[in-house]
């Protein structure tokens, strides 16, 4: 047999084998250089080939209810892609272990991006992301603030084969019972926000509570809901009234009127972004929180807090505790060098919204450099199980049965006396992973295939 032929013949089997997806017994036949090299001059979507760049996609809130959390994601996605091409300082390229990263693109080619608007809109959102796959021809699709957006853009993206770095979505859904192959959140959830937050509002305001739940009505919300609620029942408080508000609704009054002849002593926001400012500014206009109700003093919780948040409902969040996924303050290796960063690029500390999309976006590169490659399902194996440290939340695992990452989660409080304009939320409790981790099996879900 001569050579070419018999590199044809091997070439064939080669392929035969991928598309069955034993993938092992090809490892075992060839070199792993030989299956990287073929894996990059496969067939799959949007496969850069030999072109010097790489094209991501970012797709964020730049209108809506979520839209000060999106503006906050896209600086921080600029940014990583300044590092990621070897620009600026470097940012956690410099902290982030174990880490492939060398500052030159991704595998050597140069990254660049293209845009689109979610809206903090499911249909928008995944007609958005459609976009950017068909037209602008990304390899990786991120973003978002909201988690019904984020679970559409994901199902769009295990359809279409690319890769879903999801950004601020706090579902217990996203990687529950709507987890994806091709989806990957780095940000916390529902469940362990509840777990959490439980214990300090136990030593705080006691175990005889009655709790009034004011609920964004979509996946976020309703999960959000469901977690505090199966949490605080658990210290014995009492669920006096949920009611569902609108995304978006603006005049949160009709909804807070009710809450004063209730019964109930505890208000319970489960709202983002411009709802939560709205509605937390309403109740205290209301007088909700001079009031006292049962022999107590009336509270207000804020479930999922943000420093953007905070900044948009000034003197009404102080003393307010809540649950956030990062924050600038913390003084880990990774949580100041991302700090000074963004910080001279732009002039005031990042939201927890940009902290979680950098890192997805450098966690994305990471496992092309380790996989060799951009075909998707080596992608997708390099990031499953991945065990990593130094990105501002200790150490942190890729769980690989869910893509949920796991790891320490801040109980936060509105800071009674601000030292500047962005010293709002105080760390009061990094609680440790142990404490908020869960079966991957009882939010249901099936993560589906590698290949598409």
């Amino acid at each position: 047999m001569s050579k070419n032929k018999s590199l044809l013949t091997q070439n064939l089997s080669r392929r035969s084998v991928i598309k069955g997806g034993t993938v092992a017994a090809l490892a075992a036949s060839f070199p792993q250089i030989w299956i990287k090299e073929g894996w990059a001059q496969g067939n799959f979507r949007n496969n850069p080939g030999s072109s010097g760049e790489i094209k991501l996609g970012f797709n964020y809130p730049q209108t809506g209810p979520y839209a000060d959390e999106g503006a906050d994601e896209f600086r921080a996605y600029q940014l990583a892609v300044k590092h990621l091409n070897g620009e600026g300082d470097g940012g956690m390229l410099n902290t982030m272990k174990p880490s492939m990263l060398k500052g030159n693109g991704i595998l050597g080619k140069k990254v660049v991006y293209a845009t689109g608007d979610t809206q903090t809109n499911t249909d928008k959102a995944r007609s958005s992301a459609k976009r950017l796959i068909e037209k602008d021809n990304v390899i990786m699709v991120t973003g978002g603030s909201s988690s019904g957006p984020a679970v559409a853009v994901q199902a769009l993206c295990q359809e279409m084969g690319i890769i879903f770095m999801a950004g601020l979505t706090h579902s217990n859904d996203t990687t529950g019972k709507d987890k994806k192959r091709y989806g990957f959140r780095h940000f916390f959830n529902a469940y362990m926000s509840g777990q959490a937050i439980a214990p300090p509002l136990k030593a705080e305001m006691g175990t005889e509570r009655r709790a009034y739940h004011l609920t964004a009505d979509y996946t976020w919300g309703w999960t959000q809901e469901e977690s505090i609620k199966n949490a605080t029942e658990a210290l014995g408080w009492q669920t006096v009234q949920t009611v569902k508000t609108p995304v978006g609704a603006g005049d949160f009054s009709q909804y807070i009127t009710p809450v004063l002849n209730s019964g109930a002593d505890v208000l319970i926001l489960n709202h983002y972004g411009k709802d939560m400012v709205n509605s937390l500014t309403q109740a205290v206009q209301f007088g909700l929180r001079d009031r006292q109700a049962n022999g107590k003093n009336f509270e207000i919780v804020v479930p999922l807090f943000s420093r953007l948040m905070a900044q948009g409902a000034g003197a009404n969040m102080k003393g307010i505790l809540g649950t956030t996924n990062w924050h600038w303050s913390l003084k880990n290796p990774g949580s100041q060098a991302f700090l000074k960063s963004f910080g001279q690029e732009y002039g005031f500390p990042p939201s927890q919204a940009a902290h979680t999309c950098y890192v997805q976006t450098l966690l994305y590169a990471n496992a092309c450099e380790m996989a060799g490659t951009f075909y998707p399902p080596a992608v997708i194996k390099q990031l499953e199980g991945f065990k990593f440290d130094g990105m501002g939340n200790g150490p942190t695992e890729y769980r690989a049965e869910d893509h949920q990452c796991f790891k320490d989660v801040l109980v936060v409080r509105g800071n009674m006396n601000p030292q500047s304009q962005f010293d709002l939320l105080e760390v009061v409790e990094v609680v440790p992973r142990s404490q908020v981790e869960y079966d991957a099996s009882i939010f249901g879900g099936e993560l589906g295939p590698y290949e598409v």
